[in-house]
Formats: C-alpha cells, structure tokens, sequence
C-alpha cells in the first residue's frame, strides 16, 4: 500500500484521521510525537523539509537534544505509511498523491469557491461551500498542543472561519425569503468572531429591516458606532452609515 496511489483522507482539525483506501491508519502514527510530525508534514507537503525543521516542530526550542530522536519516528512513520510515502533523507516530503482530501486544505478551496460566487452574484452556489468551510474551520487544530507552528494554522483557520461566515451571511441575506433567519444569525455569530469587521453588522442591519424590525437594526448601527469609537477613534464607513440613513427613511408611499 502507498498513500499515492489514491483514497487517502486527513483531518487535522478536532479528532486526527488519517484514512487510506477506506481504512483507518491514525491509531498506527507512533505516539503524540509521531501525530505532530505526521501533522507537520502534512501540512508543507508541497515542499520538502529539512531534518532540523522537523525536529523544530516535534520538540520546540530543543532541536540539538532531540534531532537525532527523528530518526525512529521517521522509520516508524515509513512503515505505516509506504516505503514510498516520505521522500528524500536530508529533507523530507509527504507525498499524499494530488487526489488526497486533507481538511485544512479543502477549507481554504471552500472558502474561496464561496467568496468567488458572492463576488459574482451566485448566492446560492455560495451557501455550500461556505457551511463545508466553516465546519472544518470552527474545529480546533490538533486540540492540546501548543507550538508556533501550531497557533500559525489555528489563526489561519479563525480567518477562514470570518471568511466563510462572511459569505455565507452575505448569500442568506440575499436569497431572503425563508433564508433571512439564517442570515440574522449569521449577522449575529460574524459579530461576535469579528467585532470590528462591518460586514456582520450590515447583513444583520439589512436583515432585521427586511424582517421589518427596524428598531433593532438601529440599535446594532449603534453598538458598531459605539464600538469603533471607543476601540480606533473612528466612525463606521460610509457605506454602513448610508445603510443607517435608509433605516431612519419613511417606507414608501407614506
């Protein structure tokens, strides 16, 4: 068995799968220092790494005691994965096979995909690949470590998450209709992930108004007014202060 030769599957993000042609491999990776390697390696596998950078990210700040404890998890790591599986000596690279489905990166496509379809008008081709992105992207990467390398993904992932919300509350709002609950809480959870980001504030103003509750899309003009002048010292952009202006406008044909 080799991992190139296709079926293979990982999730790095909550519970650490690693599927290869429809079985379940995880429970082989040697140890907590074999899934962190594993997971590292995954990560850059378009690129080859060095023995030292490896090291780096297994035993943080100890490469020079505990470099040479690589060579066991990488023999292990052969073993289970394919003799063909890691390539090179001196540096290594993970090959998966370009059909391998891996978590983080089919986020940061989702995610994407998502954007490109708001952009182009297309909102309900937009809602799919923005839910896919943001389940991934709420779960934890590798839950209990901790390394530079570690936080780098998790900040990554936090921003594929605002990315994929801000999406998909843009296509709810637009679909309307029985989408617009969907996209007041999609209003309301982008708020709360990203305070000082307008766009969750606008859709949960626009919504409310459709809803026909304009009081309280005034009042979220004025938590995000309250909010920027307190955190920056500036007022909210023009076009969420045009936003408001439409709200304070009498409806039509009164």
């Amino acid at each position: 068995m080799t991992l190139a030769s296709g079926g293979v599957r990982v999730q790095l993000c909550g519970t650490l799968h690693l599927e290869v042609a429809a079985e379940r491999l995880e429970d082989g990776l040697p140890g907590r220092q074999g899934r962190l390697l594993f997971a590292y390696l995954v990560l850059n596998r378009h690129r080859p790494c060095t023995r030292d950078e490896l090291a780096e990210a297994v035993w943080p700040g100890a490469v020079a005691v505990h470099g040479a404890g690589l060579n066991p998890l990488v023999s292990k790591l052969r073993r289970l994965l394919g003799a063909d599986a890691l390539e090179g000596r001196s540096a290594l690279r993970l090959e998966l096979g370009d059909d391998a489905h891996v978590d983080v990166e089919w986020a940061e496509q989702a995610v994407h995909r998502a954007e490109s379809q708001v952009a182009l008008g297309h909102w309900a081709a937009a809602w799919g690949p923005a839910i896919g992105a943001m389940l991934v992207a709420q779960r934890e990467f590798l839950p209990g470590e901790d390394a530079g390398w570690i936080e780098e993904e998790r900040r990554a992932l936090a921003d594929i998450l605002v990315r994929a919300l801000d999406a998909y509350a843009v296509a709810t709002l637009e679909m309307g209709g029985t989408e617009l609950p969907a996209a007041v809480r999609a209003g309301r959870r982008l708020v709360s992930v990203a305070p000082l980001r307008e766009t969750g504030y606008q859709v949960l103003m626009r919504a409310l108004q459709l809803q026909g509750d304009v009081g309280a899309a005034v009042a979220v003009y004025g938590e995000l007014r309250a909010l920027l002048r307190d955190e920056l010292g500036v007022s909210p952009s023009q076009a969420t202060q045009h936003l408001y202006t439409s709200l304070l406008e009498p409806p039509r044909g009164t």
